[in-house]
């Protein structure tokens, strides 16, 4: 039996010895401690959507009270050919928030991933012109929103539009169209739903550079009369990076342009980069190296310590400013389920999340409800 002794700082202060493989406590729903505070959310993949994943679903239902669709709601998954849009896996999601009354997001309408290559050419391969690509993008806002009016609650507009450095990244929707792009999709969205909320999201966001970016393109665009209600800062972070201050630094400055500050997409890798701090780039894929996937058989225990310790220590910053924060959302419900276990080396074994790959809660998700209900 695998023991962790773990020595909590600050609202812990005593020891706490806990097992992986003989944890029994009942766990506080989530949704339960953080309430009044921020919503709690998770993605879901399509098996867990249509309802084969039995065992995942008791955990949605019991722990969070905010959903958002994993890639069914991505352009390539919506319409994979002009005007032909396939709504199927997305109105099963839709429908599976309405019936358990969880705070729906739509991901995404504008990404340069993830985006059909027709979007960005004519019938003969040709670089589509600035009209042409706005009115495509125009209609695809129009009918995807449109179709969700009043029932998904807020949208991630805009995904990944600004680099490490804080500069605009040369996608395709930029070199075509240039930075307007942006203030476009935003447009298009609010005429489509009045009432949803409008969200801009990003990873890397603790850096100094493209916190500065962000903020810069969020002010410009309130300027322009433009609605932006937040900002997402896609919490895919390691052991050691980035700092907690670095982190809490953007979360403050995000806050100080007057939209709210949500966490997208946490989970917390503790395998090896092949580069460190690569960010969320689903471009980058590195070659399997037996060398950086070295916890097949379970993690050591010190390995385990630090996980928790870097849960709880984001879950302190989080409640910290939980006036400025709308809502937390981990990408995935089990370790089996994270995109992690195939990036960005395929076919490894990472354990990011809050549930293990046997639909138990992890030890420190029982601490993360002490912690809430201390200062």
């Amino acid at each position: 039996m695998r023991k962790i002794v773990l020595i909590l700082l600050g609202c812990l202060s005593t020891v706490l010895i806990t097992s992986y493989t003989n944890y029994t406590s009942e766990t506080i729903p989530l949704k339960d401690v953080f309430k009044g505070k921020f919503h709690i959310g998770v993605a879901l993949n399509t098996r867990q959507i249509w309802g084969r994943d039995t065992n995942a679903l008791k955990i949605v239902k019991t722990h969070f009270n905010s959903v958002v669709a994993e890639n069914c709601m991505k352009s390539m998954s919506l319409q994979p050919r002009e005007g032909q849009f396939q709504f199927r896996d997305a109105d099963q999601f839709v429908e599976f928030a309405a019936q358990n009354n969880m705070f729906t997001i739509g991901h995404t309408l504008i990404w340069h991933s993830q985006a059909p290559r027709w979007f960005f050419v004519d019938e003969h391969g040709n670089e589509v012109s600035r009209e042409v690509l706005i009115e495509r993008m125009k209609n695809h806002i129009t009918t995807v929103v449109s179709r969700y009016k009043g029932r998904i609650k807020g949208w991630d507009v805009v995904n990944e539009a600004i680099l490490d450095d804080g500069s605009f990244r040369k996608s395709k929707f930029y070199t075509i169209i240039g930075e307007d792009f942006i203030r476009l999709a935003f447009e298009f969205a609010h005429a489509a739903d009045p009432q949803a909320e409008l969200y801009y999201n990003d990873f890397s966001m603790s850096l100094e550079g493209k916190r500065n970016g962000v903020v810069s393109m969020i002010n410009k665009l309130k300027k322009q009369g433009v609605r932006v209600t937040g900002i997402g800062m896609q919490g895919h972070v390691g052991l050691d990076y980035p700092k907690i201050s670095d982190f809490e630094k953007s979360m403050l400055a995000f806050s100080g342009t007057g939209a709210k500050v949500m966490i997208t997409e946490l989970d917390v890798t503790v395998l090896p980069n092949p580069r460190r701090n690569t960010g969320a780039d689903i471009n980058q894929n590195y070659e399997y190296k037996k060398a950086i996937n070295p916890y097949i058989d379970g993690l050591p225990d010190a390995v385990e310590a630090k996980l928790q310790d870097r849960y709880l220590d984001f879950f302190r910053l989080f409640l910290k400013h939980h006036d400025k924060i709308s809502r937390v959302t981990v990408w995935g419900v089990t370790d089996g389920d994270s995109w992690l276990n195939n990036w960005p080396v395929f076919g490894r074994k990472d354990y990011p999340l809050l549930f293990d790959r046997q639909y138990k809660a992890k030890p420190f998700v029982e601490m993360i409800s002490r912690i809430s209900t201390k200062k």
